[in-house]
């Protein structure tokens, strides 16, 4: 399987992901899954335009999943020489559920889940902020619906407890030594899991900034395709438990 994901969906961004989507859709007409954020950086842009395209991407077959509700980090200050590059220079303080209590973390995911819910847009997935998830954020996500989760690295199932190694595929484009290099990594990763049941390739709106990264993905999936089917994430899960493919982890 192929998951072709576009994160960071939001009002503000809903141009650069609409071409995002166009691009992929030049190579085929795969189903996405888009990674809705609700109060994106807190703004409150205009929605017409994004409601109207996403609700042609569910009738397109099209998957939203919800990505956070600010996808902005305001915890305490991270302590440890890793959570600080982890939250503070790597992501830029953009990993909302790094470190949120219970607590709010709850909340927060009660929030996106009814702004889901007065959009009549159905959500089967949670994945978050730059893929951080904290101790208890982790706790929480239990009390919650949803089919699974992803991490960097891994495919969870939540309701089963297993999970799928699956790092994703993604581009660097907020620097030109991460543009040079991050397709190569990319290219590497691919090659890398070629034997795997599930690739992954995630997308960024100021990746459409720059050509070369768009047509580096364009012929990353052209090439996927050719062995593999392209689903949304939600599909996927259910693929997975339907195959008995992931192994039991610690979540």
């Amino acid at each position: 399987m192929l998951c072709v994901s576009i994160h960071d969906v939001a009002p503000g961004t809903w141009d650069e992901c609409a071409r995002l989507a166009r691009a992929m859709r030049q190579v085929a007409q795969i189903r996405l899954t888009w990674l809705v954020v609700p109060r994106y950086h807190e703004r409150l842009d205009d929605e017409g335009p994004m409601r109207r395209g996403l609700d042609a991407a569910l009738a397109h077959g099209d998957e939203l999943a919800l990505h956070g509700y600010t996808h902005l980090d305001t915890a305490r200050t991270a302590s440890g020489l890793r959570q600080r590059f982890l939250r503070g220079v790597y992501t830029q303080r953009e990993g909302e559920f790094a470190a949120l209590a219970a607590e709010e973390a709850r909340e927060r995911i009660a929030l996106g889940l009814e702004w889901f819910r007065q959009r009549d847009w159905p959500v089967d997935g949670f994945v978050p902020p730059a893929w951080l998830l904290g101790d208890a954020s982790w706790r929480v996500l239990p009390e919650f619906a949803f089919s699974y989760t992803t991490t960097f690295t891994r495919f969870h199932l939540l309701r089963q407890g297993r999970s799928v190694f699956a790092p994703s595929l993604v581009y660097t484009a907020r620097n030109a030594l991460g543009r040079a290099l991050s397709p190569l990594a990319a290219s590497a990763a691919a090659r890398c899991m070629v034997q795997s049941p599930l690739m992954r390739l995630s997308l960024h709106p100021p990746d459409v900034r720059h050509p070369q990264l768009v047509a580096h993905a364009q012929r990353l999936v052209e090439r996927m395709l050719a062995t593999r089917e392209a689903v949304t994430k939600a599909e996927c899960a259910r693929r997975l438990v339907a195959r008995n493919l992931a192994s039991g982890t610690v979540l």
